[in-house]
């Protein structure tokens, strides 16, 4: 499928609309009745992918100014990635057309932070087990943060349905968002 736009004017259209996030204090995105109908009858063209931590203080769609139809929006704890997530990638990326996946982690992650300083049970260990393969030894959680993030894109980039799509011009990056202050740094 052609892409709805290039790599580049993608992760441009993103740090714009992070930018406008910074400044605001209300959602920025269109979520207009009109936009509902239009892509209702004619579709979603998501121009980029962001696989990002379920924090309930991390929203895609706001941290971006994004409305409805612009982002394709994947969460799971600590942004790891499974089949899951890749399958979720490539719908995206091979039939919506859209160029870019950003694997958006986050300062003070209550994930890493259970990988980190804690022994979880349950389900959570499949999370804190991958955030743990991803950080090694790295005891600074910012530092873990981004290894985590780097972790999730090459596991992404080491799939092979992902490296054809990449050939194709699919570009995987990474990025942090601060809590605190709203802004997005692309790794």
């Amino acid at each position: 499928m052609k892409p709805v736009m290039s790599a580049s004017e993608a992760k441009k259209r993103l740090i714009e609309g992070n930018g406008r996030y910074m400044e605001t204090s209300a959602g920025l995105g269109d979520v207009s009745p009109a936009l509902r109908r239009f892509t209702y009858e004619r579709g979603q063209k998501p121009y980029a992918i962001i696989l990002s931590c379920s924090d309930s203080r991390a929203i895609p769609e706001a941290i971006f100014s994004a409305g409805i139809g612009e982002l394709f929006v994947i969460r799971v704890a600590g942004n790891v990635v499974d089949d899951h997530q890749l399958g979720s990638i490539e719908y995206a990326a091979d039939h919506l057309g859209t160029p870019i996946v950003v694997v958006l982690g986050h300062d003070r992650c209550g994930a890493v932070d259970a990988a980190m300083n804690h022994d979880p049970d349950g389900h959570i260990r499949y999370i804190t087990d991958e955030i743990l393969t991803a950080i090694g030894d790295e005891r600074d959680e910012y530092s873990a943060c981004v290894k985590n993030v780097l972790h999730s894109v090459k596991l992404i980039e080491e799939n092979a349905d992902i490296r054809h799509l990449e050939d194709e011009g699919l570009v995987v990056c990474g990025a942090i968002y601060h809590l605190k202050d709203g802004r997005v740094d692309f790794l």
